[in-house]
């Protein structure tokens, strides 16, 4: 199992102002409604896109998408981003800061999170990321092949999975090392010459005179506490969405060699503040 990152000691969450809490009211208010509205509409309509489609989902992908996009027109963050989005079958990957990532990434793309198996039994989080299709792997190589046809299975129906190689989220000041494992299974699978991978680095602009790492969530943080920060923040910063140059899976003699391109590509972008942890 990929071990949590926790590094230095999270910031300190200020007290929230009079003002803050009447912008905890409405934009929680209004992220509630547009979360359980999405969802509902999203099971509702299963119920005819399973029995029609199967797994290919044509349809409520995109509910999920305008609700991550909605989600930041409420908090007021502003959400950039450059390059190209791949386009045609394969697989994304990205750095991990933040719960926010998975908004982010969401919003610009229909994608589907391959996560460790334990988030399928955590409370509304486990059900929120079921109901969204993600796929539960164990981060064990030895489960390398059975993760190959699991992958296979869903790229053929024509799904886009995302994957966030670190294995766990760092506090926004760095990229993690990518860890190699999963990309065993693409390389392994029957995907075929043309298969590709595409890296993009997630990073944030922090709201003036606060802490750099004011968006991270990482480590033992609590969620609750993180959620109210952002929601109260008057004047946000930004999220910035980095797309690179996909690259074809076939062109690498390995996942290891596969993995630090793609991890190259990402700290590109991710600027000066970008390390390598101990």
């Amino acid at each position: 199992m990929t071990p949590t990152w926790h590094g230095d000691g999270p910031p300190e969450v200020g007290r929230i102002s009079a003002g803050g809490w009447l912008r905890v009211a409405w934009r929680g208010g209004a992220l509630g409604v547009v979360l359980i509205a999405g969802l509902t509409l999203m099971l509702v309509l299963r119920l005819v896109e399973r029995p029609l489609f199967g797994m290919r989902r044509p349809i409520t992908p995109y509910i999920t998408q305008a609700v991550c996009r909605l989600t930041f027109v409420i908090l007021r963050l502003p959400l950039r981003m450059e390059g190209q989005r791949m386009t045609g079958p394969g697989a994304v990957v990205a750095n991990h800061a933040s719960w926010l990532d998975i908004f982010a990434l969401n919003a610009r793309e229909n994608v589907y999170f391959v996560s460790k198996s334990e988030v399928a039994h955590w409370p509304f989080i486990g059900w929120l990321a079921r109901a969204t299709g993600t796929v539960f792997i164990a981060r064990d190589r030895r489960e390398a092949r059975a993760q190959a046809r699991l992958f296979e299975d869903r790229l053929t129906q024509g799904h886009r999975l995302l994957f966030f190689p670190e294995g766990t989220s760092s506090d926004g000041l760095r990229v993690l090392p990518f860890k190699p494992t999963l990309f065993e299974a693409f390389l392994s699978g029957g995907l075929g010459q043309d298969f590709k991978i595409q890296a993009v680095t997630v990073s944030y602009d922090t709201p003036a005179a606060s802490d750099p790492r004011f968006y991270a969530w990482w480590g033992d943080m609590a969620f609750s506490p993180h959620l109210l920060k952002v929601l109260a923040q008057k004047r946000q910063g930004a999220v910035r969405l980095t797309y690179h140059e996909p690259v074809r899976v076939r062109e690498f003699s390995n996942r290891k060699a596969l993995a630090r391109h793609v991890e190259t590509q990402v700290r590109a972008a991710h600027g000066s503040r970008a390390s390598v942890a101990e």
